[in-house]
């Protein structure tokens, strides 16, 4: 089954992504209360997804999604048994995304493109579905699998002018959901501060570098600690208006789904007030 023949899922414009590896039934809660379509969570969740029934048994539209499982530390058959475990208790709410992870923390990193593939021939054997998942991905190869092999793809620490060029790459059946940071401060010099303490990180890994690389930027922008062009272009920053507009730039391009990392905490009282700020200039409404 291809990309094209998979049915686009239904996450609305925006969601919440967290780093959490798992999310409290009162965080997601609050996240649909205020209108957010989905939670994205990240962290490598384990392959159990023990978490996914409380927080969707306290929601009633909320999607949940895994951003991403990574396929060295959750083996294919387990995953796709909790799919089936959630897919069976409710129906239609959890997306399966799914990646590779990087090379510099997986001794068992080997032809990485080839394992991928592997791992989605096993949940083809155990038959989960291509419409209810999606794979972390950044250059044209793993694109081009998403689009053949899942409902599309979840690309992670990327921009606008990254979301329209995948989007003229996998063409429009396929779903296109970009994460992208927010900081929530007028000063530019604290956004930025803020911005490169999670990015810094990923200077250092070659995926994300490579991409980066291959959009425009130069090798200067990526040394550490990056330079202020990448850190704008990946962190958006400024009054609520200012974020949802830049937010809405990967609609614009071409985006079926912003994931929303607000930097600063990720608890209900830190993170809920964030979000309500968002959620007005969002254009979001609660459900019901």
């Amino acid at each position: 089954m291809t990309g094209a023949v998979a049915l686009k899922p239904e996450l609305g414009s925006f969601g919440v992504w967290l780093p959490t590896r798992s999310i409290t039934p009162g965080l997601a809660a609050g996240i649909e209360s205020l209108g957010y379509g989905a939670a994205w969570i990240g962290g490598s969740p384990d392959a159990d997804l023990s978490w996914v029934e409380p927080a969707l048994a306290q929601t009633t539209s909320l999607q949940l999604a895994t951003g991403i499982v990574n396929i060295w530390s959750a083996p294919a058959p387990e995953v796709a048994a909790s799919f089936q475990r959630i897919e069976g208790a409710y129906p239609g709410r959890f997306l399966l995304g799914v990646g590779v992870g990087h090379p510099e923390h997986t001794r068992e990193y080997v032809k990485p493109y080839d394992a991928l593939v592997g791992y989605l021939d096993a949940l083809d054997a155990a038959v989960v579905p291509t419409s209810r998942r999606v794979l972390a991905a950044l250059g044209p190869r793993v694109l081009r699998l998403a689009a053949e092999r899942s409902a599309g793809a979840h690309p992670y620490l990327t921009s606008p002018e990254h979301t329209a060029k995948a989007r003229e790459l996998v063409g429009n059946a396929v779903f296109l959901a970009p994460e992208h940071k927010v900081v929530l401060t007028t000063d530019a010099g604290e956004a930025r501060d803020v911005g490169r303490r999670f990015v810094e990180h990923y200077l250092g890994l070659s995926n994300y570098v490579n991409n980066w690389l291959r959009s425009g930027f130069t090798e200067t922008d990526v040394r550490k600690p990056g330079s202020d062009r990448l850190i704008d272009a990946v962190v958006a920053y400024g009054t609520p208006d200012a974020v949802a507009h830049r937010l809405g730039e990967h609609l614009e391009a071409g985006a079926d789904h912003v994931a929303i990392q607000v930097l600063g905490g990720w608890d209900e009282e830190t993170l809920l007030p964030a979000l309500t700020e968002l959620a007005g200039p969002l254009g979001l409404t609660p459900p019901g």
